[in-house]
């Protein structure tokens, strides 16, 4: 694409829906940090798109902040940041540390496991839930909603479950709030109805489950199977941050996404964009640009993993906090964890958006339970 098209690249999301991918990490730059001319709001677009198209619940306007702008993305912004402002960091280590013994421990004696469905899966998922004071149950319905619609298969199906478990959660902290996510943003200053409460639900579901399990499955992958990293596991020359940061620019769990929508025609890097039409950064694409790859990852941020500008991700801290407690607790306990297949032999999951495997089963030396943690 690069070589074809520079730094703006035209594709089809699916069939019939044009969109331009933009592959440029300078270009992406000018992009995310003009939200005027580049809008998040997709309600012009999709008036043109079938209501049963895979890629629209992924892409439609919601009142939330990544798909608003001006005004509206302000106050749901302030919103969504003061609210992930206040989680205790201190206090989500140790619920990580909690949500992670019990699974570890049901087959650290077996020495094999799929790391995906036994672990990074059950350990977002819970540690979300407790973030957001959500029950097992009402969390369940919600994950397996934005499971279907991040793998465009049986979408619309699955953001009508995702509706129905945060609207009831909205409700249930309406009446009985409690020192989590979803109590303060029902309590903030703006005012969130039901409607607008349920869509910045979804907005920290999709953005905390799926992009976090996937950034703890694709660095043990790199850590596994790279040799500096391989080697290296039990010596500690090489860290957990070291291959985390090398995972956000090569292989980053949102490969493509922070869309816009232009309200008139625009010319960049000397290319004529249609309005109305998405523009798609390719995260991936950026990270790798010949035009800002050093090839150095250590302690480097420069990455777009996480967004930049306005609607860059308010809640990278906490994210990074449980990605690197996640793989840190498995690597402690299980420290001659090995791939149990050839990595040709892995399948990533369908869709345009995430960087995903299906699964990653492992092996290791069977180990005796650790002891559990306590949470204060």
């Amino acid at each position: 694409m690069r070589r074809r098209f520079g730094s703006l690249a035209p594709v089809e999301l699916a069939p019939g829906v044009p969109a331009t991918l933009v592959i440029g990490y300078h270009a992406a730059l000018q992009i995310l940090n003009d939200p005027d001319h580049f809008p998040a709001d997709p309600r012009m677009w999709e008036r043109n798109i079938p209501a049963d198209s895979p890629i629209r619940p992924m892409m439609e306007w919601r009142p939330n902040p990544i798909r608003s702008a001006g005004r509206e993305h302000m106050r749901y912004r302030s919103a969504a940041a003061s609210a992930l402002g206040k989680i205790d960091l201190h206090r989500l280590h140790q619920v990580v540390e909690a949500n992670a013994i019990p699974l570890i421990n049901a087959f650290c004696a077996d020495g094999y496991c799929d790391v995906v469905s036994q672990y990074a899966l059950p350990l977002i998922f819970a540690t979300l839930n407790d973030m957001l004071g959500c029950s097992t149950e009402i969390g369940q319905r919600a994950a397996t909603g934005m499971a279907a619609m991040f793998d465009t298969v049986d979408a619309a199906a699955g953001n009508q479950m995702l509706a129905e478990a945060l609207l009831e959660l909205t409700r249930v902290k309406r009446v009985e709030p409690g020192a989590d996510v979803t109590s303060w943003l029902v309590e903030h200053p703006v005012k969130l109805d039901d409607e607008e409460m349920l869509h910045q639900l979804a907005l920290l579901y999709g953005a905390g489950i799926e992009p976090p399990q996937n950034l703890i499955v694709n660095t043990l992958l790199l850590m596994l199977t790279d040799e500096r990293f391989a080697a290296n596991v039990l010596d500690g020359s090489l860290s957990t941050r070291d291959a985390l940061d090398e995972v956000l620019f090569n292989d980053p769990p949102m490969a493509n996404y922070c869309i816009s929508y232009p309200r008139q025609p625009i010319l960049i890097a000397d290319l004529w964009l249609p309005a109305h039409q998405p523009v798609m950064i390719s995260m991936a694409a950026c990270n790798n640009d010949p035009a800002i790859r050093t090839g150095d990852f250590t302690d480097n941020r420069s990455h777009l993993a996480f967004g930049t500008g306005p609607h860059a991700c308010p809640a990278r801290p906490a994210a990074l906090l449980i990605v690197q407690d996640g793989i840190d607790q498995l690597l402690d306990a299980l420290p001659e964890l090995e791939l149990a297949v050839a990595p040709e032999e892995l399948r990533w999951r369908p869709g345009p958006f995430h960087r995903a495997l299906q699964s990653l089963p492992v092996t290791f030396p069977p180990s005796p339970p650790l002891s559990s943690a306590g949470i204060q």
